[in-house]
């Protein structure tokens, strides 16, 4: 069952691309999605990464949280649910 993750503090030209890449280094990415502000289509900072499984999750949040993408240290744990 795959993991949502909360991915926080992007820079601003985190694509979803390269956020799946980073992400991919540390177990299978089932999705990648950069947040955009629907009027200007700039990056709102933050991002979800989907893995395919908890294990997976679990090291990435370990492996990647606080980690350095393009000059900024990220965030990284798992998304809470709004239900």
């Amino acid at each position: 069952m795959s993991v949502k993750l909360f991915v926080g503090s992007l820079s601003w030209d985190t694509t979803d691309e390269s956020l799946s890449a980073f992400f991919a280094k540390v177990g299978t990415v089932v999705s990648a999605t950069v947040i955009k502000d629907k009027f200007s289509g700039r990056s709102r900072g933050f991002g979800f990464v989907e893995m395919e499984s908890s294990s997976e999750a679990s090291n990435a949040i370990k492996a990647l949280n606080d980690a350095q993408i393009k000059g900024r240290n990220i965030v990284v744990n798992e998304a809470k649910s709004c239900n």
